[in-house]
């Protein structure tokens, strides 16, 4: 089961962040959660929000570059021994992970995944049983 995320693309210029979440603050959304990656010339924000097409729909109208990406949610025990352990599961089949970014709550930690392969690695969800958080379980977090 996968997870809508919200690629924005900044250009690389003191504030350009701060107009971004200024035209989304001005509504009723929550962000769910949040990593910025960086080159010299641009950045990513990625958002997972309570209203991911209505945050798309607001940046278009602002004439902002984005795009809808499937992510996975992924819970695992907040232990480095079981990150390290369900990390493995894919690796052992075959499947990159292009970029991941995390965050704990209730002792949990919560891993969100972009793989280069998100049916294999769905199937190894489902394989090893791992909890798989859908949108509405994440924002009920």
């Amino acid at each position: 089961m996968t997870i809508n995320q919200i690629s924005i693309f900044l250009e690389n210029k003191f504030g350009r962040l701060n107009e971004i979440l200024s035209i989304l603050s001005k509504e009723n959304i929550r962000v769910l959660t949040a990593t910025v990656a960086d080159t010299s010339d641009y950045g990513i924000l990625r958002l997972i929000t309570s209203n991911q097409h209505k945050v798309i729909q607001l940046l278009k109208e602002h004439g902002v570059s984005a795009n809808l990406n499937s992510v996975l949610a992924v819970s695992v025990d907040s232990s480095m021994e079981k990150f390290a352990e369900t990390i493995e599961l894919f690796t052992r089949a075959g499947i990159s992970i292009e970029y991941m970014y995390s965050f704990s709550f209730s002792g949990k930690t919560i891993l969100i995944l972009r793989t280069n392969n998100i049916d294999a690695a769905n199937d190894v969800i489902r394989r090893y049983n791992l909890d798989n958080l859908s949108e509405t379980e994440l924002n009920n977090l």
